[in-house]
């Protein structure tokens, strides 16, 4: 059957940047087997098979799959799935929509900024959770190629899921996250704690003034050697920093920068809502734009 796809870059602007994307528009009648067979051919960190919704309310439902596993949900792949449904819908207004993943319903909002590329944003079905101990810091440095003394700065060690657990380790300068490097024989060993390794290292000193956050993502078990930009780590995170940082009552926006040491250069718009001293509702937003279109034999 000849399926029609498209591929995008998201979180970025500009094609061959940010994070690609592989979104197939007729999904129907394929199997899992089937799906993660075709993400791993299209081999980008995360593949979007678009079925018709259990509601008919709803604009698609969508299965998440990296080359090696399915996920219960993804930002990038929400964000570039919600600009290429958009796109196809047509008209340059902004568009609300609930899309359905296996973590639950996502509600977002989409806008065209031309025929090609758009904006998404898109609010957190599950606020996130502290999901228990880290590995001991001698050993994480160890297992990211890293000396003791890298690890630690304005955040502690942490493990939170927001839907997709992530051991956050904080390191002290821009110079140490880019020594980072998983360790073959005891990454797996020391991260993997219930399942495949999912390692968000983040930095507080960034590349471009202004922004708040530097980050790299580890997922080799996943098929992801490195991602260019993870949301749902930025959802994450966004645990962490209500939790750590207790900001007043009220709207705070944060921007990530992602995948510089890549050459794919990512930003993510993180907002939170803070009431009564503590997360209400976050929502992760950025930019995609289409590189690819074609048809699939499958």
């Amino acid at each position: 059957m000849r399926r029609h796809f498209m591929t995008l870059d998201v979180f970025t602007r500009v094609r061959f940047g940010g994070n690609p994307l592989a979104l197939l528009l007729d999904a129907q009648g394929l199997d899992t087997a089937a799906m993660q067979t075709i993400a791993r051919e299209f081999s980008h960190p995360e593949t979007v098979f678009v079925l018709p919704p259990e509601n008919p309310t709803h604009k698609a439902r969508l299965r998440i799959f990296t080359p090696a596993a399915e996920l219960p949900f993804a930002g990038h792949p929400t964000v570039g799935a919600a600009v290429g449904l958009a796109r196809l819908g047509g008209g340059a207004a902004r568009q609300s929509f609930v899309l359905e993943e296996k973590i639950g319903p996502v509600s977002c909002t989409a806008q065209a900024h031309d025929a090609d590329s758009g904006q998404a944003e898109f609010q957190l079905p599950r606020l996130p959770a502290d999901v228990g101990q880290v590995p001991d810091g001698v050993a994480m440095a160890q297992a990211l190629g890293l000396a003791e003394t890298d690890i630690g700065g304005d955040y502690p060690l942490a493990r939170w899921s927001a839907g997709v657990a992530y051991t956050i380790v904080p390191v002290r300068s821009l110079a140490a996250l880019a020594r980072a490097k998983p360790d073959a024989a005891t990454f797996e060993k020391v991260f993997g704690i219930g399942g495949p390794a999912m390692v968000y290292v983040i930095c507080t000193e960034t590349a471009v003034p202004g922004r708040h956050l530097h980050a790299r993502m580890f997922a080799p078990a996943n098929g992801i050697p490195e991602d260019p930009a993870t949301g749902s780590a930025v959802a994450a995170f966004a645990g962490l920093h209500a939790a750590h940082r207790k900001p007043a009552d009220g709207e705070h926006k944060l921007v990530v920068e992602q995948g510089y040491e890549m050459g794919r250069p990512s930003l993510m718009h993180l907002s939170l809502t803070i009431s009564d001293g503590a997360l209400a509702a976050a929502s992760i937003g950025g930019d995609a734009i289409v590189v690819t279109e074609g048809v699939l034999e499958a």
